[in-house]
């Protein structure tokens, strides 16, 4: 029987989240000028791999291949006017390659470009794009939405309007904090917590960023604000470094998963990897919290 959402959460139990998706694509092949949702349609065994590998992994919950899968996004590889049919195929992929035992978050990345922050894009249109792509991702069976790597509180907002104007699903709401202990556009996460706390969200906290490193901190910052409130904390593996033309990333799965100890002591219950974290640094992660390297819970 699948997992219900509720159920992952009983007896205080930390939960995991997938690794990165793009750059995993990439190792199996993937241009680096493709983008990710792209297969979904060219190469959807692939997709269906990637997605396996982190249920196979130890994932509780793993991601749609549609952080990118916004009309605004897609045009940048003229794939708008297939938008509805990537973000549903994605979602199917993901759900098969469950096999009932994980569940499927719908992923809804930014616009691109600030649009909203540089008035590119008005706040009405910005919400309508994000609840176009929230119905095709319930459409294709998603359990819950992570809203994810964004960096402006005006455009998270639109986002997370967006999905509840065609779903009552969960949703993780993340913010990417990477210039100076800030998102670009300035936001502290004590200030992001406050805000994002104020919106009809299951969990908030952080994701990408510059690495591993800093994660604990957020989310002592995020605890601070807004004490009891679910936290997600799912970085990068360190910054890429572009090796025999592909992007490397520094952080190994062992070490990754000794900072996920400092994450979770800091307040997170919710863990996992953003770019370059691969099906190992998740296995990793799950050996930390199921009794082989025992993990403090507490602050």
């Amino acid at each position: 029987m699948p997992p219900s959402f509720d159920r992952l959460f009983d007896h205080h139990r930390l939960v995991v989240l997938d690794g990165a998706t793009g750059t995993l694509l990439q190792q199996f092949g993937m241009p680096l000028s493709h983008s990710p949702e792209s297969w979904v349609l060219e190469n959807p065994v692939a997709v269906y791999t990637a997605a396996e590998a982190y249920v196979n992994a130890g994932s509780d919950i793993i991601l749609t291949c549609t952080f990118g899968g916004t009309v605004a996004r897609l045009q940048e590889s003229l794939l708008g006017d297939r938008a509805f049919e990537i973000n549903q195929t994605a979602a199917k992929i993901a759900r098969e390659a469950t096999h009932g035992r994980a569940l499927v978050a719908g992923s809804i990345g930014p616009l691109g470009r600030l649009q909203l922050t540089l008035g590119g894009m008005r706040y009405t249109e910005a919400v309508d794009q994000f609840a176009a792509q929230a119905q095709a991702l319930v459409m294709g069976g998603v359990d819950l939405f992570e809203i994810e790597s964004f960096s402006d509180l005006q455009e998270i907002q639109a986002a997370v309007e967006g999905v509840r104007q065609v779903s009552k699903l969960p949703i993780f709401a993340t913010m990417s904090f990477d210039s100076q202990g800030k998102t670009l556009t300035g936001i502290t996460p004590y200030a992001a917590a406050k805000m994002l706390a104020q919106l009809d969200v299951t969990a908030i906290g952080a994701n990408c960023g510059r690495g591993p490193w800093d994660m604990a901190g957020i989310m002592r910052e995020m605890v601070e604000a807004v004490p009891g409130m679910l936290l997600v904390a799912k970085p990068n593996a360190g910054l890429p470094e572009m090796v025999d033309g592909k992007p490397s990333y520094p952080v190994d799965p062992a070490k990754f998963a000794q900072f996920a100890r400092d994450w979770i002591r800091a307040g997170a219950r919710i863990v996992g990897g953003c770019c370059g974290s691969t099906p190992k640094h998740i296995e990793a992660i799950r050996a930390e919290i199921s009794g082989k390297r025992p993990v403090s819970s507490k602050q």
